[in-house]
């Protein structure tokens, strides 16, 4: 199975990322497309991330009723930060049969190369890459793929967490679940 791996915090996730997941699955060669909850990311400050098991839950919830998406916690069990080289080194370990793909927004393109192990990783593995208002995707490689026609949207999940934090309502800029879940439990509120 050709299985494409959108990594990311997803904290929290919003429509944009089940819009670039779903259109993904539908219109591409990928059969199946799996958000990688990234506990952290090398990247990215750790001080206004939700817990893991929480952001997990609201995607597992999101994807429940789609046959084409699905959630991994697999980088729960590896050393933090995690890279995406040893989670795709784990994945093919366990599942040997799949292809993997990675899909990435062409913001992260731009830095692939600060990524550890990046020449191995754009060698062994197909990278779809869908665009972000305003920055020009320069994938030239054999196993770079860009996939012009996935919506764009400009939402952050920064800006969703600052709003909620602001007391604003921003429920139309999440899938239903999540909001419900996000709302409930109060979370990003202080």
């Amino acid at each position: 199975m050709k299985i494409g791996l959108f990594f990311g915090s997803f904290n929290p996730m919003h429509i944009g990322h089940k819009i670039i997941a779903s259109y993904m699955a539908e219109f591409s060669d990928l059969e199946k497309v799996i958000f990688v909850v990234s506990p952290k990311n090398p990247f990215k400050r750790k001080k206004t991330l939700l817990d893991q098991y929480h952001r997990l839950q609201i995607i597992r919830a999101e994807a429940e009723d789609n046959l084409k998406l699905a959630v991994s916690d697999i980088e729960f069990s590896m050393p933090q930060p995690s890279y995406t080289i040893d989670t795709l080194v784990r994945l093919k370990e366990e599942y040997p049969e799949n292809e993997y793909a990675l899909i990435m927004g062409a913001d992260n393109l731009q830095h692939f190369h600060k990524w550890k192990n990046y020449e191995q990783i754009m060698e062994d593995y197909s990278i779809y890459v869908y665009p972000r208002p305003g920055i020009e995707i320069n994938g030239n490689h054999q196993n770079i793929y860009i996939v012009n026609n996935v919506p764009q949207m400009e939402i952050s999940a920064s800006f969703i967490r600052n709003s909620i934090k602001e007391g604003k309502d921003v429920s139309y800029l999440m899938p239903e679940k999540a909001w419900k879940y996000i709302d409930e439990m109060n979370f990003y509120k202080k």
